[in-house]
C-alpha cells in the first residue's frame, strides 16, 4: 500500500468547483464564536460539495486568517452568505421549499442513524452555538431536529465535529446506493 502523492488525488480547480453539480444540503451557522469551527466546517462543505454555508449572528466571516488556517482555501470554493438573524435564513430557506432541521437534542429528535432522506428534497442544517447549542425559537422554526446518539458521559460536541458527521451521513445517504 503506498500514500497518494497530492498530484494523484483528481482535485478540482476553484472554477471546476464552482461548476460542479452541488450536493443539496445546505449549512447554517448560528452565533458560532470559534473561527477554527468556522474554517472546519467550511473544509468539510468543500468536501462534499455542500451547496452554500449561511453564517449567522456573531459568527465570523471570510476573509479572516484564523477561519482562513482550518478553512486551506474552502472560503474560496463554498459559497457563502452572512445574515444577522438566523430566524429570517430559516425562514426564507422555509418558503424555497427547503426542509429544515436543527441538529440538536430535544423532545422528539430522530436519531441520525434513523433518518430518512427523500432524494429529491433539498435539506438546511442548522448548528447553533458551542454553549448554547441552536436556540429554542430556531429549533421551533425548524421542520424538525436530528440528534446524532452519545453513550458517554459529555453529551456534547465540537460544532465542527458535529457538521462533519452529519454532513457525511447524508452525503452517504444522498447518494449510495445509486
Amino acid at each position: 500500500m503506498r500514500k497518494l502523492e497530492n498530484s494523484e488525488l483528481d482535485r478540482k480547480s476553484i472554477e471546476a468547483f464552482k461548476k460542479s453539480e452541488k450536493t443539496p444540503l445546505i449549512l447554517v451557522l448560528d452565533d458560532i464564536r470559534s473561527l477554527h469551527n468556522i474554517g472546519s466546517v467550511f473544509r468539510t462543505a468543500d468536501a462534499f460539495l455542500i451547496e452554500k454555508i449561511y453564517l449567522c449572528g456573531i459568527t465570523a466571516t471570510p476573509p479572516n486568517k484564523e477561519i482562513h488556517k482550518t478553512a486551506l482555501g474552502a472560503t474560496e470554493t463554498v459559497t457563502w452568505e452572512h445574515h444577522e438573524n438566523v430566524l429570517e435564513v430559516i425562514g426564507k430557506l422555509k418558503k424555497e421549499n427547503t426542509t429544515t432541521l436543527a441538529i440538536e437534542q430535544v423532545e422528539s429528535a430522530v436519531f441520525l442513524q434513523d433518518f430518512k432522506i427523500e432524494k429529491d428534497r433539498k435539506y438546511a442544517l442548522v448548528f447553533g452555538n458551542e454553549v448554547h447549542g441552536v436556540s429554542q425559537e430556531a429549533v421551533a422554526l425548524c421542520d424538525g431536529c436530528i440528534e446524532i446518539p452519545q453513550l458517554g458521559t459529555k453529551h456534547s460536541l465540537n460544532i465542527s465535529v458535529s457538521a462533519g458527521i452529519v454532513v457525511w451521513d447524508l452525503f452517504q445517504k444522498l447518494n449510495w446506493p445509486k
